[in-house]
């Protein structure tokens, strides 16, 4: 399985690296279109080469991807922890429960009924 591993990385990095090779060439960005950057005076614009803004993309797609599925899935982690910690007062107070039974009985058998 680590070779198979290997191997996906090692095509990745050779598909990468020819994507970077054949768009080296500089573009311009801009933050604003046209029009709205002067009426706000901000004609801010950068020269990269293609490839940055191509890996630049994907890397940010996958931030908001990322950043998304953690919001959408806060519920789910809400109800599991509201779970734990149920699960752990209901166990507390299982032991207590025992603990008022087993309280007058010899101490070898409440250990037996412990075990089993």
């Amino acid at each position: 399985m680590r070779y198979i591993r290997y191997a996906f990385l090692a095509a990745l990095a050779i598909v990468l690296i020819s994507v970077a090779l054949a768009n080296r060439e500089l573009v311009t960005l801009k933050l604003l279109p046209g029009d709205l950057s002067v009426l706000l005076g901000m004609q801010e614009t950068i020269q990269l080469p293609m490839f940055l803004v191509i890996f630049g993309g994907i890397v940010a797609g996958l931030l908001i991807g990322f950043v998304w599925e953690w919001l959408r899935e806060h519920k789910h982690r809400a109800e599991a922890s509201r779970r734990q910690s149920e699960v752990k007062q209901l166990e507390r107070e299982l032991r207590r429960v025992k603990g008022q039974r087993d309280k007058d009985k010899d101490e070898v058998l409440a250990l037996l009924d412990e075990a089993g």
